[in-house]
């Protein structure tokens, strides 16, 4: 019976993301029939890459995929969300060309060596914005303006006002495909990193801990739980997650900007937790809706751009759009569309009895 429960549970968190996809898909197939359409194509280097609309928007939405998985958990925990995340990739996009270009080299172990070093760095910043909320409860946005503020600053100091470049094989595997297998390296890594945090709350109570710490603060300390290392905790995940991300998005341009690199993928992450689902305030959570959630923004995104519309408007209409799927998903429309259900049920099951009797 529980069972039953959860799983219902889990349809009816998944519901607006899940419609929302759908109504998507749709409205692409009528528009364009072949808009999904995949093909087997040769890329510049001679390799065979899948290519198409939906290869594109799985691909593209990697990064936001993996940063919005951190952000879902940092919200669980503390009931806010870091806004820093694109300034603190640039760091990270910047720390990984300064190592590969100060170890000659491009190879295995100097990539190896160099996510390391954004891992460490990335770290350390998010957990400064953790530390800003755990110990001095400072709301999270905004302790995080501070990096958000500074960040790309910060990245810009440590390249110069150099552009660095980077050309290797292993770069273009990283950032694209790698030579024999045609699916873009992106989709493994955000697989990868999903399995990973599945496996990470598998086999620990932090999952619960997060919740409990989000629901009620006061009640999880009576409980034994420590709500300080808890929310500290999150910002070093979502470090990691950054840290991926930013190391995903160097690659596949090749270089490091610290202007563009994950600009503006902050609010992004934000809209795909609470598209996913995930209240903004704390507490449960669950990271499949907030991958969808990405995959629903990077989905418009690619919409709008194949209908033609001008790069200047397609905030506008994504805007639009997302206002009207985060107001389908608010408590309010879903309480109403629970009443109404019942309602409706009930006077079902009346008209029944009266036909029986």
């Amino acid at each position: 019976m529980t069972g039953k429960r959860r799983k219902g549970g889990v349809l009816s968190d998944l519901m607006i993301p899940l419609i929302a996809i759908g109504i998507l898909i749709l409205f692409n197939l009528i528009r364009d029939p072949g808009f999904f359409s995949i093909s087997l194509s040769t890329n510049n280097s001679g390799n065979a890459v899948l290519t198409g609309n939906l290869i594109s928007i799985i691909d593209s939405a990697s990064e936001l995929a993996i940063i919005a998985m951190g952000m879902t958990l940092v919200t669980a925990a503390t009931g806010g969300q870091d806004i820093s995340v694109g300034a603190v990739g640039a760091i990270t996009g910047s720390v990984f060309v300064q190592v590969l270009k100060g170890s000659g080299d491009i190879t295995a172990g100097t990539v190896v060596l160099g996510f390391l070093a954004c891992c460490l760095v990335t770290v350390l910043f998010t957990s400064f914005n953790g530390v800003l909320v755990a110990f001095f409860r400072i709301q999270p946005m905004i302790a995080t303006l501070i990096l958000f503020s500074c960040g790309r600053s910060i990245a810009y100091w440590i390249t110069g006002s150099a552009t660095p470049q980077l050309e290797s094989p292993i770069i273009k595997a990283m950032g694209m495909t790698i030579p024999g297998i045609p699916v873009p390296t992106p989709i493994f890594m955000v697989i990868l990193v999903g399995l990973l945090l599945l496996l990470f709350f598998k086999t620990s109570n932090i999952r619960l801990y997060t919740e409990s710490v989000g629901i009620n603060q006061g009640a999880s300390r009576l409980n034994g739980i420590n709500p300080t290392l808890i929310k500290l905790l999150s910002f070093i995940v979502l470090g990691v997650c950054v840290a991926v991300a930013g190391v995903i998005s160097t690659c596949r341009l090749g270089q490091v900007s610290h202007k563009t690199l994950l600009i503006d993928i902050e609010m992004d992450a934000i809209l795909a937790v609470a598209i996913g689902g995930n209240s903004l305030g704390g507490g449960r959570f669950r990271l499949s809706g907030s991958i969808l959630g990405a995959y629903i923004i990077q989905m418009l995104t690619t919409t709008l751009y194949a209908m033609s519309v001008a790069p200047a408007n397609v905030k506008a209409y994504k805007a639009i759009v997302i206002i009207l799927i985060v107001v389908a998903g608010s408590p309010v429309i879903k309480t109403a569309l629970s009443s109404f259900w019942h309602r409706l049920k009930n006077n079902r099951a009346g008209a029944v009895s009266r036909e029986v009797n």
